[in-house]
This record gives structure tokens, C-alpha cells and sequence, in this order.
């Protein structure tokens, strides 16, 4: 189970971290670069402790696993202040099982040493941002973790959230009434709930309002206490939004700020309320800010590439910019 049919999994640990493994019964032996082979023991390690507890191992699990133990590929980038204390700690610190997000329907565990650090940050402090690009698990965690506190009776309901702001379409010429042209920019946080609990239980907590899906314009006067608040796509939200979002927080109330500030739709000037309250509320005491890359896609390998593709292009056009001015001047 360990090897995988055809030891697939050993290959795809020696294809990631570019070293040798040669089995003969249980006994493996690995060569390579020092730093490399002592990242593939691990892995090979934390794989083993996942099949020791009754947990699958895949191509996905075993290329978390790679994520986790290979920590130079997954250093942070950001100040030490924009991080939280977790985010500082080594790969061998962390054990992906030890922050494992425990739902009806699945065990979730981090797949990325960022993952881990977030799940950790969500756990410990009241408001977290979740930065980053598309497929780094920000608000599939954060509705993970707010499931499992809601299961655990830590809060009372569970509140998901996003902007109603097109990406170059028209909600006036959708058809139906409000609650129908909302509804497709309100599905994905849907479908996550139905990945974490029974499709009844979704429904029937829909039903008595122990979870609720709603625009950001709803929240507008409300106090949300007892609750998980989940803000997704928050980068297309405007300063004002931002801060009567925020404030809405009430006692026990927590709250999970996701977005991408590469992708905003806000009309061409106006500042994204995230960037700007991340700006103001970094290193505030109860505030956790985790930045994700590239290197923590965990969805299709091509989405890690198509990301990079994206931020190499705009970053030569900001260069072809930039010489320009200066050639001008």
C-alpha cells in the first residue's frame, strides 16, 4: 500500500525530489542529494503513520506528503509579520495528522506546509486572511474548519459569504429573481458543504439556519455571534465593504477572509478592500494573515503551471512598463 501498484508512488518520490529508491522486502534504501533523501524518508514516514491510522494514501497524498517534507520548496516569502507564529515553523515540525479537520464525510489533512500553517492560524485566532491564488485550499479549509467547529458544538451556525461582483458579465441580464442570479457565485461555497457533510444534513441545516449562504450586502446591520463567518473572493470587495463586513464580528464570533488579490473585478481605480484591510490589521494581536504561492496549488499539476504562466507574463508586462517610463523620461 505504502510502494502503490507498479511502486508508483516510490517513482513519483523519485521523479519530485530527484533521488533513488531501491527495495528489497521492507527494507528500502534511498540515494541522493542529503537534503533530498532525508525529504523523501520522511515522506516515505508520514505516508506509513497515514496507513498505520486506517488513511488512503493516493498520487495526491503522496504528493502532500513530498509538499510537507520538502521544505525548501515551500519557504515562506513574506515578512515575518505577515505571517503567523506557526507559519515559522520547520516541515519536520509539522505532521499533517496532527492537524487533521475531522467531518462526517472526511478526514481533511494539509497537503502543503502553508495549509498547515492556516488550518493552525483558523484554529487559534478569531480572524484570518487567506491569501493567494486559485487551488491553494484557502476556502475549502476554512469551510472545513468551520464544519468541524459546528459539528464539535463551538459555534452555533455557520455563515458563507462572497461579493455578487461580475467578471465581465451582467447580473441585471441573468435571469430570475435575486436569490437565482446570486445563487452561481454563492455555489462553490455550497458544494464544499456537500463534500463535508451528508447531503441531508446540508439541507436540513440550510433549512434551520445553523448555515447560511448569503450576498455580502445581507450582512450589512447584522451582529454575527456564536458563529463561523467565512468571507470568500474577498479581493472584490471595496474598502467600505470591508470594514461593515469586519465589524459585523460578534462575541465568540470567528471569522475566515479568503481571496486572490491577482484576480479583482472591481471597476478599474477602485481599491480592493482586502489588500486594504490587510495593510492596516497586519500584526494586530488575534489577526492571522497567510499568503499562499504557486508552490501550494493542490489541484490539477497544470494549475500550478497555468498560475505561473499568468504571474511570469504579468510580471514581464510590469517590466516592459516600467523600462518604458524610465526610456521616456
Amino acid at each position: 500500500m505504502l510502494f502503490g501498484e507498479h511502486d508508483q508512488h516510490l517513482a513519483r518520490v523519485e521523479q519530485q525530489l530527484n533521488v533513488s529508491i531501491a527495495t528489497r522486502g521492507n527494507k528500502i534504501a534511498i540515494t541522493g542529494d542529503p537534503d533530498a533523501a532525508a525529504a523523501a524518508e520522511q515522506t516515505l514516514n508520514a505516508l506509513y503513520r497515514r496507513l498505520e491510522k486506517g488513511m488512503s494514501v493516493d498520487r495526491n497524498e503522496v504528493d502532500a506528503a513530498i509538499r510537507m517534507s520538502d521544505s525548501s520548496a515551500d519557504k515562506p516569502s513574506d515578512p515575518p509579520a505577515a505571517q503567523p507564529a506557526q507559519a515559522k515553523r520547520g516541515a519536520t515540525q509539522v505532521h499533517a495528522e496532527d492537524l487533521a479537520i475531522r467531518t462526517k464525510r472526511k478526514t481533511i489533512t494539509p497537503r502543503s506546509n502553508r495549509q498547515a500553517s492556516y488550518i493552525q492560524a483558523l484554529r487559534d485566532h478569531d480572524l484570518v486572511f487567506g491569501l493567494g491564488p486559485a487551488g491553494t485550499g484557502k476556502t475549502y479549509l476554512a469551510v472545513a474548519v468551520a464544519v468541524e467547529e459546528l459539528l464539535q458544538g463551538r459555534v452555533d451556525r455557520i455563515i458563507l459569504s462572497r461579493p455578487a461582483v461580475e467578471a465581465g458579465e451582467r447580473l441585471g441580464f441573468l435571469p430570475g429573481d435575486l436569490r437565482e442570479k446570486v445563487d452561481p457565485y454563492l455555489r462553490p461555497l455550497q458544494d464544499a458543504l456537500y463534500e463535508m457533510l451528508p447531503a441531508e444534513q446540508v439541507v436540513r441545516r440550510l433549512s434551520s439556519g445553523e448555515i447560511e449562504v448569503a450576498p455580502l450586502a445581507f450582512m450589512r446591520g447584522r451582529t454575527l455571534s456564536n458563529s463561523f463567518v467565512i468571507l470568500d473572493e474577498a479581493q472584490n470587495t471595496t474598502a467600505v465593504q470591508m470594514k461593515m463586513f469586519l465589524t459585523r464580528l460578534g462575541e465568540n464570533g470567528r471569522m475566515a477572509i479568503t481571496g486572490d488579490l491577482s484576480q479583482v473585478d472591481l471597476p478599474k481605480g477602485e481599491p480592493s478592500g482586502l489588500r486594504d484591510a490587510c495593510e492596516l490589521l497586519t500584526g494586530m494581536e488575534g489577526v492571522g494573515v497567510v499568503r499562499f504561492t504557486d508552490a501550494d496549488v493542490v489541484r490539477h499539476p497544470l494549475v500550478t503551471k497555468i498560475v505561473r504562466a499568468y504571474e511570469a507574463r504579468d510580471k514581464n508586462r510590469s517590466d516592459r512598463r516600467h523600462d518604458g517610463g524610465g526610456n521616456a523620461g
